[in-house]
């Protein structure tokens, strides 16, 4: 610390002129040749430098400029897709409660028409029950009536000769003439 003090001490005494050395005192050397070199930078440099960071300013301001046109863009983008996205939402939503009350509607109709088709399988099958036993009554009706028929027979025949057998049909035919004049 000394040396730098005693240095500038010694600036203040220079030698007369007319002696010329070198001056071996790195520190004191330094400080000239570095405040004569700022000096020159800054007379010299100070537009260049002014120059660059002019141009810099304008290419951040430029970016910056771009970017907030940019940021608007996608704003607008952003406000377009989301207006897009809520529409295709609200349309989502309306094909589902439109789905949804469709496969109601579709349900209730297909419930409905197995209802009518089972109730006429059930007509249906009384009808042909009620066929079938009308059938099966007749049958035995038939067969009852041929036993019955061929029992009266067996017995008329068995009973009747010849002259009885001519007085009934006689008989007979006298209630076919009386049932006609009465009808007529």
């Amino acid at each position: 610390m000394q040396n730098v003090t005693d240095s500038f001490v010694s600036l203040g005494h220079w030698p007369s002129a007319g002696s010329f050395g070198f001056n071996t005192d790195i520190l004191a050397t330094n400080l000239i040749n570095l405040s004569v070199v700022l000096g020159v930078l800054i007379f010299f440099g100070k537009g260049v430098l002014s120059d660059l960071l002019d141009n810099r300013k304008q290419k951040i301001l430029n970016t910056i400029r771009n970017s907030e046109e940019l940021r608007e863009g996608a704003v607008e983008q952003l406000e377009k897709a989301r207006a897009h996205l809520s529409k295709v939402e609200m349309e989502a939503d309306q094909f589902r409660v439109n789905g949804y009350s469709e496969i109601e509607r579709e349900k209730l109709n297909l419930i409905n028409s197995t209802y009518k088709t089972l109730e006429q399988l059930e007509n249906y099958k009384n009808e042909t029950i009620n066929f079938e036993q009308q059938r099966a009554i007749n049958q035995v009706r038939q067969r009852v009536f041929q036993q019955a028929l061929q029992g009266a027979l067996g017995t008329l025949n068995s009973c009747l000769n010849n002259e009885l057998h001519l007085r009934t049909i006689s008989a007979n035919i006298g209630m076919f003439g009386a049932m006609k004049e009465v009808t007529y």
